[in-house]
């Protein structure tokens, strides 16, 4: 099967889930159940592409398929963020009330964070991607003790609050952050467009795309940031979904079997749209919102993290 083909059955495949989301157990009610459905499924494409999109970019300049921008400490920093503005303004304060707000103060800290970091973690020559990987378990490690130490202190009822932001949640985001997400969405893609043609070179490493004429530093540099804002729009959004890119960019690397990273991130995101439509479908009428799609995605991304660590270190 060719990958035109694939896509095309992924696309297909997208569809059908969205439409059985949106029609089923309706009753009739339209003019209330599709509002309301239609501006989840609008959220989990925008988180599904934002995801996708950073993953996929991410572990091609890194050159490394088990590493992504999660796992570097950008959900432990929103945490972080949330907590700290409870824990001194209270819930009731208007950095909380404010979606606005709340959004551009965690957009902003995590892109000055991202930068802060990727400059001192990219700076010298042929750095262990596995010692990159533990600065970056080093400083979520850090901003989840942080971030718990002052949970401990604040008032349950403000805890209550911080715990609705721990988990990625649909039935709970922010709808007046929709727009503002997709406009930010839009201009991220849009600028990121004049840089597509040297994701294929990157995949090949530093040395070579050095060699091939590729402005390696400058590339990373913006890249890196557009990766940032991704996750920063998609974890401001509905909150995080830690193992999410994982999984995605990895089933489409095997499933997909190209380098070219059009029909990776094209396939990324479609298959990061079907696992959360059809997440939210197991979640609603499976388990009756006893759980959350974050706690069923991290899960099975973390099994298969651990398999990814271990057919690694096999090979």
């Amino acid at each position: 099967m060719s990958n035109r083909a694939k896509l095309g059955s992924l696309f297909g495949l997208a569809l059908i889930l969205i439409a059985t989301y949106m029609l089923i157990q309706a009753g009739g009610n339209w003019d209330y159940v599709l509002p309301r459905r239609g501006m989840k499924i609008f959220a989990m494409i925008l988180t599904g592409g934002a995801i996708a999109f950073a993953t996929v970019v991410f572990q091609t300049i890194t050159n490394n398929r088990i590493l992504t921008p999660s796992i570097i400490g950008l959900d432990a920093l929103y945490m972080l963020i949330q907590t700290i503005v409870i824990f001194i303004f209270g819930s009731s304060s208007l950095f909380i009330r404010n979606g606005n707000i709340n959004f551009i103060i965690c957009l902003g800290l995590m892109i000055v964070f991202s930068a802060i970091l990727f400059k001192v973690m990219f700076r010298g020559e042929g750095r262990n991607i596995y010692f990159l990987l533990l600065i970056g378990l080093i400083f979520g490690t850090l901003f989840q003790s942080l971030a718990s130490f002052m949970q401990v202190l604040i008032d349950p009822n403000e805890f209550q609050i911080v715990q609705d932001k721990m988990f990625a949640s649909f039935n709970n985001m922010k709808t007046n952050l929709l727009m503002i997400s997709l406009v930010c969405f839009i201009l991220v893609a849009v600028y990121l467009a004049k840089y597509m043609k040297y994701l294929d070179v990157l995949s090949l490493g530093r040395d070579q795309a050095i060699n091939l004429g590729v402005p390696y530093d400058r590339v990373v540099k913006r890249l890196l940031t557009i990766v940032a804002i991704l996750i920063s729009i998609s974890t401001a959004l509905i909150g995080p979904i830690t193992f999410l890119g994982l999984l995605v960019a990895n089933v489409a690397y095997e499933f997909l079997r190209t380098y070219q990273h059009k029909t990776l991130i094209l396939g990324s995101t479609l298959i990061s749209i079907v696992a959360l439509v059809g997440g939210q479908l197991i979640v609603e009428r499976v388990f009756t919102f006893s759980t959350t799609l974050s706690v069923i995605i991290n899960f099975i991304g973390g099994v298969y993290f651990i398999y990814l660590l271990l057919r690694e270190n096999k090979s």
